[in-house]
This record gives structure tokens, C-alpha cells and sequence, in this order.
């Protein structure tokens, strides 16, 4: 039985895990170089910066297991429970979830997972088919780990049911700055949720958040203002800049680093694990939930235990 997996973020290594541990054949295809999705984590100037999810949290037990592994092996450590909430010009704390951060990026954490497993990058699947059949290749089974707008271009729509699905979804942009100081004058936070503001969302200290000290802070971007820098992300990184430094009254950024995710969060949350046709074409991915990291890992994994089952 051979199934091919589309997508090494979280969610398709995940599953691909759950596959191989069944026993199946199973296969990991990816277009860009490197496993991770939006677990993103990119090299600046020699150091590296989170620049896709923030953090993560825990509150299933199987995910809780996964987390332990990596806390075991020095990939993950429990990071902080507190963030600053800026508001309408006010500044209060807030308490919740203890959220997980990653010392080497949280890309090392999906690479962890890969490990074992057949992973090819650098290769763009072009175009899944009844059968199933990928790019003209009869498999067993199908499984799409990305957004649901990816997965309807990479559909033949005589799948009709799944494309459907992945169609339906509705995903939003966001731009994710990377700001690098000649020092650390802001007042120590871990990270910032920033409500009601024109340009800003969230707000990371990566230097906390790595647990190194670096003078960096990563910005995460409303979508609708995301949406004027469809063409250009690079030219938001001033507006973002000056929305920093304004917001914690800060000197320049000595560097700035933009990247767009073009589907960066769904729109609504899910209400199902994951989708799998009587075709065995099924995807999965955070969009089956509430978006978390926990979330695409579990539908993932769920994905391909039904895959699985169905095969066997």
C-alpha cells in the first residue's frame, strides 16, 4: 500500500508518522526546501527568528506526550503563561495556557518529526486525480496537509466532494516582521497581544522567546493591512517598524526582515479532525479546529489512522 503525503508541515509529517507506524508505505512531498510550513523559523544575519507560529500550547494528552519527547531531548521548554495586552492605549497582563517556545526554532520540532520518514523537497506536486492518482501516478491514498485554497488548485474536480471542502475554506493573510535592535531598551515582556490597533496583532520578544536575550522582536500584521502589500511585502517593513517602535517607544530597528504568509490563519474554526473521501483523498491541517499547532498535529495524526484503517 502506498500513500503519498502532501505537505511536511506539522500536520503532514503527523500523519505520515501515524502511517508508518501501521505499517503503510507512505511518502512526503514538499515544494519548498525545507519541512516546516508555518512552523517557520528563518536564519538572520547567523541567527534564527521564528517567523510563522509563535508558540504552542498543550492540552491533549497525546500532543502532551509529543511535547515531553521534545522538552526530553532539549528541542522544546515550557516558555511563559503571561502575555502583555496593549489596548486602546493601556497596558495590563494576562494569564493562560502555558505556551511552549523552542530553543532552536520551532522548524526544529517538524524536523524531529521527519526524521525516518521518506521526505522529498524542492518538488511541487502539480495535480491529484480520481484513482488517486498524483501527477499521473496510481496511489493508494491521498492526504493534503495545507490550506484548504492550495489544496482546491492541486484537485482534479472530478473530485468533487474534497474539492468542495478545500475550496470552502477561507484563509487570511498576515505579514510577519523580523526587528533587530543594537540593544534591548523595551521593558521585559515575553510576548503582547495588541487589540484594536490598525497595523499590529501579536508581538513576540524572540530573544525571551529563545531564551538567548537577542535584541529581536517579531511583529505579527492585521490582514487587512496585510492586503496592501499583496505585491510588496518588503515595502510594509517601515510602517511596521515605526507601528513598534511607537507602541513600546522604542529607537530604530537597525534591521528589518518582512515575510507574507498568504494564508497565514483560516478564517473559521472547524468543526471536524479532518476530511478523507470515499476516493482516499483526504486533507488535513489546522483548519480542523481551533488553529493551533496542537491542532493540525492531532489532525493529522487522526488523518492518517483513518487512512490506515480504511486500508487495512
Amino acid at each position: 500500500m502506498r500513500v503519498v503525503v502532501v505537505g511536511a508541515g506539522i500536520a503532514g509529517l503527523a500523519c505520515a508518522r501515524a502511517l508508518l507506524d501501521a505499517g503503510l508505505d507512505v511518502g512526503v512531498v514538499e515544494r519548498s526546501r525545507v519541512v516546516g510550513g508555518r512552523m517557520a523559523t528563518k536564519r538572520y544575519d547567523g541567527r534564527r527568528a521564528d517567523i510563522g507560529a509563535g508558540y504552542f500550547t498543550v492540552s491533549d494528552p497525546r500532543f502532551a506526550a509529543v511535547a515531553r519527547r521534545w522538552r526530553e531531548a532539549g528541542l522544546a521548554r515550557e516558555w511563559t503563561d503571561t502575555f502583555t495586552v496593549h489596548s486602546g492605549g493601556e497596558v495590563s497582563r494576562t494569564t493562560g495556557p502555558v505556551r511552549w517556545s523552542a530553543p532552536g526554532g520551532l522548524r526544529s520540532l517538524v524536523e524531529e518529526l521527519a526524521s525516518g520518514l521518506d521526505v522529498v523537497t524542492s518538488r511541487a506536486v502539480e495535480w491529484i486525480e480520481p484513482g488517486p492518482r498524483v501527477d499521473g501516478t496510481a496511489v493508494d491514498a491521498v492526504a493534503l496537509a495545507m490550506p484548504g485554497p492550495q489544496a482546491a488548485r492541486l484537485l482534479d474536480p472530478r473530485l468533487r466532494e474534497t474539492w468542495a471542502v478545500a475550496d470552502g475554506q477561507v484563509w487570511l493573510p498576515s505579514l510577519v516582521a523580523t526587528l533587530v535592535y543594537e540593544e534591548r531598551t523595551w521593558t521585559e515582556f515575553h510576548g503582547a497581544f495588541v487589540n484594536d490597533h490598525p497595523v499590529l496583532t501579536t508581538l513576540f520578544d524572540d530573544g525571551s522567546r529563545r531564551g538567548d536575550g537577542a535584541p529581536v522582536l517579531v511583529a505579527h500584521t492585521r490582514d487587512a493591512f496585510a492586503e496592501r502589500y499583496v505585491a510588496d511585502a518588503l515595502a510594509a517593513g517601515e510602517e511596521i517598524e515605526a507601528a513598534v517602535r511607537e507602541l513600546l517607544g522604542l529607537p530604530a530597528a537597525v534591521g528589518v526582515h518582512v515575510h507574507r504568509w498568504t494564508f497565514a490563519r483560516p478564517s473559521e474554526e472547524g468543526q471536524a479532525p479532518f476530511h478523507l473521501d470515499d476516493g482516499m483523498v483526504g486533507i488535513a491541517g489546522d483548519a480542523w479546529g481551533v488553529p493551533r499547532v496542537q491542532t493540525a498535529w492531532l489532525s493529522g495524526t487522526a488523518l492518517g489512522e483513518a487512512i490506515a484503517a480504511r486500508l487495512s
